[in-house]
C-alpha cells in the first residue's frame, strides 16, 4: 500500500478482468477442510465460536467505540492509502446486519471474498487470510455472532476514490492474491507448530498488518511478516520474523507469550495502538497452549532483515 494505483494502471488491468470472466478466475480448487492441530476448547458451537471470535479479532474492527457505537454494529473508520473503509454491521439484525445470511453465505464470504448478492468484497476484510479457516471454525463463529444482540445500524459507505472504489476490478485482485481454502497440516511438523501457523496465518491474520504490500495492495509473499511501513492508520508495523535486528529472533518463547498475554515487551515497554488492541481483544483471551503455539511457529519464520 505504499503507492497509489493510478487510473492508468487500473485501465491496464481491464484485459485481465475480461480474461478472468472468461476463464472463471484463478486461485485453484478449494482445499480439503482438514482440521488443524489443536483447536478451540470443547463445548457447544456458541462456546467454541466465542473462542474463534476472539482469536480472529472481530470485535475491534467491527465496533465503533469512539463514537459510542454498539459492539459489532460496525461504523469504525479504517484509514488506508487507498481511502477510508467503514466496517459493516455483523450483528444478526436482518435488515442492516447479517441476520439473513445462510451458512453457505457466511462461508463463501470468508472463503472466497464474495457477498450473498454475488459482489466481491473489498480486501480490507482480510479474507485472503480468513480463507484458511476450517468450515467448523467458520460455522462456530457464525453461531456465536448469531447469539449476540441484533442492532439496527445501517452501514456507512466507504470513502474511496476511483479506481479504488471500482468493485468490478476486485475479481482481478482475488485472482492474483486469493488462494481459497484451508491449508492442511504439515505432517513433518509437530502439532504445536501446525496450530501456531493456523493461529498466525488464518485466525490471527497477522500477515495482513506485519507484511508489506505490493502496488496492488496484496501481501508481498517474499517479505512475509517482515514488517510494514504503511500499517493501519499510517503506523509502522515491525517485523516478526526470526531476524535478530529487525524481528524477534532475540526473543525467548517466554518473551513472546508474555507479550501476547499482557502486552509487555522484553524491554519493559507496553505495546499500544493497533497491537495493544490485538492483545486486549484477542491474544490475551487465548489459552496458554495457543499462545505457546504462536511463539513456536513465529520462531521458525525465516529471517527478513
Amino acid at each position: 500500500m505504499r503507492h497509489a494505483l493510478t487510473a492508468a494502471a487500473a485501465a491496464w488491468l481491464l484485459p485481465f478482468a475480461v480474461a478472468f470472466a472468461v476463464s472463471g478466475g484463478g486461485g485453484g480448487a478449494l482445499a480439503a477442510d482438514t482440521a488443524p492441530a489443536g483447536g478451540a476448547p470443547a463445548g457447544d458451537p456458541v462456546t467454541r465460536g466465542a473462542y474463534v471470535f476472539h482469536a480472529a479479532g472481530c470485535l475491534g474492527c467491527h465496533s465503533n467505540e469512539k463514537e459510542g457505537g454498539a459492539p459489532l454494529a460496525g461504523g469504525r473508520a479504517l484509514a488506508t492509502p487507498f481511502g477510508t473503509f467503514h466496517t459493516p454491521n455483523i450483528t444478526p439484525d436482518p435488515e442492516t446486519g447479517i441476520g439473513r445470511w445462510s451458512d453457505a453465505d457466511f462461508i463463501r464470504a470468508f472463503r472466497e471474498g464474495v457477498r450473498p448478492d454475488g459482489a466481491a468484497l473489498f480486501p480490507a476484510f482480510p479474507y485472503a487470510s480468513y480463507t484458511r479457516m476450517t468450515d467448523r471454525d467458520l460455522l462456530d463463529l457464525k453461531a456465536y455472532l448469531f447469539s449476540r444482540p441484533a442492532v439496527a445500524a445501517p452501514n456507512r459507505p466507504h470513502d474511496l476514490t476511483p479506481p479504488f472504489s471500482w468493485r468490478f476490478l476486485l475479481p482481478v485482485w482475488q485472482w492474483m492474491y486469493l488462494s481459497p481454502g484451508p491449508v492442511p497440516d504439515d505432517p513433518a511438523k509437530p502439532p504445536a507448530w501446525n496450530r501456531g501457523r493456523y493461529l498466525v496465518d488464518a485466525l490471527g491474520h497477522c500477515g495482513e498488518c506485519h507484511s508489506p504490500r505490493t502496488l496492488m495492495g496484496g501481501m508481498e509473499s517474499d517479505r512475509y511478516l517482515a514488517g510494514n511501513p504503511d500499517g493501519p492508520d499510517g503506523d509502522t508495523v515491525p517485523g516478526i520474523t526470526s531476524a535478530r535486528s529487525k524481528g524477534i529472533g532475540g526473543w525467548s518463547d517466554g518473551d513472546l507469550t508474555l507479550l501476547l498475554e499482557t502486552g509487555l515487551t522484553p524491554e519493559g515497554d507496553v505495546v499500544g495502538g493497533a497491537m495493544g488492541e490485538v492483545v486486549r481483544n484477542s491474544t490475551s483471551k487465548l489459552t496458554a497452549e495457543d499462545r505457546a503455539a504462536i511463539a513456536a511457529y513465529l520462531k521458525t519464520v525465516p529471517a527478513k532483515e
